[in-house]
């Protein structure tokens, strides 16, 4: 057989699969142990695989198992083409890649790129001298006359985002913590390692990138101060309020324009791959919606990317949810978001905005319908709430720094919990890393599947809900509006339109249906159906779904 008639009976590559994917986020240190450590591992999420693929999901984003010191939980990397001994092995990574795909399932890493670990090989040399190979891989810089840092930046962790290093004589950048020196990309010896990682690991045969702190790759060549930020400009989206970064514009410390060209670099890479896409985090309180049109607007620039704006503080409502699209309608139109409701660095929202039930199945509901790529959480699909953490089992430095105004992101780090016959909820034979919460054992995965009523099955609805319907994967939509306390979107996709209505309060509403043949369909996601004169009786946190005709 020829290589162009084997080519012929391979099965086609949807080069497209991320636009409108459901990702699975796996925090690994909780998801599951199988070696009684206390710590889970990578063997343990290849034993969950199945469970995953019931989900519907169409891939799984695994947060850093690279070799670490550990000092930020994987997020300060020490050695970018390993797996660290507490997760496993490369051959164990291997493993998991090979069940994934066996489950129909995409596999997507996150690649610390803007930083590493001051016990990288690359910082020890780096900081020998000021002549070595590697004198200028990180952003070193000269103390003012006095000995101060060289300007005004703060770091995210709180303080100053500069340390002194007796043996140059010169500081250093760290954005996040003193062990997290700032790598240089405006050295392209600096691009070229990091684009040669990204390869190494699209061989080995993962199918995207979750590229963390995507901003912050580049800083001001000139290391000018930051600007002041004025009170009322201020939002704690990024950092916790008390947190003095809050307090700056930051648009020397990150959001270069230098950015664009190196993820132009970063897309070549991997269109050279048959389906490789990546979804980048925008870390920025004022410009999250601006930077994600920026970075994904077009096909050179990554494929999607996350702001922050559904995973703030401040609870959702229909106004909110139409201001964020009308936002983005004007300054990302012709980007792709990616949205996530929580994730490992935030307060679970179920806790975060005080849900209810029935409200935690609406926002299933609504995130599953909403233009863009969705990131659930592990444990979202379970509706667990934010754990209680006490102050002496915190393991974060971020919480141990600004206790006890801000507890820091353990409470949303715990284990996950699969059954309830033990006190650690079927996560660990061992002593677990951060506590099991009581609350979350009668949750689990186990008592939820015997349950039919449970929010867990109402995930795999919307998710498969989601997937029945094409407008809502990869259709347009003509805005996103309140009316009142209702939502309403249609989406439109090859002929293909789909209204959708949520009532995000406690409150009965009446709403108007949109003219046309309209016919409702989502009932197993609790749908209202609208009358013979088409007022639509919408419940507290009730949703209508419906399916124009012709």
């Amino acid at each position: 057989m020829t290589r162009m008639e084997h080519n012929l009976h391979l099965p086609a590559v949807d080069k497209d699969w991320w636009r409108g994917a459901v990702i699975y986020q796996i925090y690994p240190r909780s998801f599951q142990d199988s070696n009684g450590d206390g710590i889970g591992d990578l063997i343990g999420i290849s034993q969950r695989m199945s469970y995953i693929a019931s989900l519907g999901v169409d891939a799984i984003w695994i947060s850093p198992f690279f070799t670490s010191p550990m000092k930020d939980f994987g997020y300060d990397v020490s050695d970018y083409c390993d797996v660290d001994p507490m997760f496993g092995t490369l051959a164990d990574f291997d493993v998991v890649v090979e069940s994934a795909h066996q489950h129909g399932l995409k596999v997507m890493i996150d690649l610390v790129l803007s930083h590493t670990s001051d016990q990288h090989p690359w910082f020890q040399e780096s900081k020998k001298d000021r002549t070595n190979r590697k004198s200028d891989w990180y952003v070193w810089a000269d103390p003012k006359p006095d000995g101060t840092p060289p300007n005004n930046w703060l770091s995210i962790f709180g303080g100053p985002a500069w340390q002194w290093d007796a043996g140059r004589e010169q500081y250093y950048l760290h954005n996040f913590l003193v062990e997290q020196p700032d790598l240089n990309f405006h050295n392209d010896d600096v691009q070229n390692a990091i684009l040669a990682i990204t390869r190494f690991w699209l061989d080995r045969g993962v199918d995207g990138f979750r590229l963390d702190t995507i901003n912050f790759y580049f800083a001001d060549k000139e290391l000018r101060d930051n600007p002041a930020l004025p009170p009322e400009k201020r939002n704690a989206n990024i950092a916790p309020s008390v947190n003095p970064y809050n307090h700056q514009e930051h648009i020397h410390s990150k959001n270069q324009p230098e950015n664009i060209t190196f993820l132009k670099r970063f897309r070549a890479l991997l269109d050279e791959y048959p389906a490789a896409s990546c979804v980048g985090e925008v870390g920025d309180a004022q410009r999250g919606l601006e930077l994600l049109g920026q970075y994904t607007g077009g096909p050179e620039m990554v494929h999607m990317c996350y702001a922050f704006e559904f995973l703030a503080k401040t609870k959702l409502d229909a106004t909110r949810v139409a201001q964020v699209f009308d936002e983005l309608g004007r300054v990302a139109k012709d980007g792709w978001p990616c949205w996530a409701f929580s994730n490992h660095d935030v307060m679970r929202h179920a806790s975060r905005w005080d849900l209810s039930p029935q409200a935690q199945r609406l926002f299933a509901t609504l995130i599953m319908c909403l233009r863009g790529s969705v990131c659930i959480y592990q444990g979202e699909e379970l509706g667990l709430p934010e754990a209680d953490v006490a102050f002496e089992d915190l393991q974060d430095p971020y919480g141990i720094t600004f206790w006890p105004e801000y507890k820091g992101r353990d409470g949303c780090r715990t284990p996950m919990v699969w059954e309830t016959s033990n006190q650690n909820g079927g996560f660990s034979d061992g002593f677990p890393w951060l506590p099991v919460s009581h609350d979350h054992l009668n949750r689990s995965v186990a008592a939820q599947e015997d349950e039919p009523g449970a929010i867990l099955h109402h995930y795999r609805r919307a998710i498969a809900f989601r997937k029945d319907h094409p407008a809502l994967v990869k259709g347009k939509h003509n805005g996103v509006f309140a009316y009142g306390d209702v939502l309403q979107f249609t989406r439109e996709h090859e002929g293909q339109t789909i209204f959708c209505a949520f009532n995000l309060s406690d409150t009965p509403s009446l709403h108007g249906m949109p003219p046309g043949e309209w016919h409702t369909i989502g009932h197993e996601l609790g749908g209202a159906t609208p009358s013979p004169d088409f007022k639509l009786h919408l419940g507290p946190w009730q949703v209508c779904l419906a399916v124009k005709q012709g």
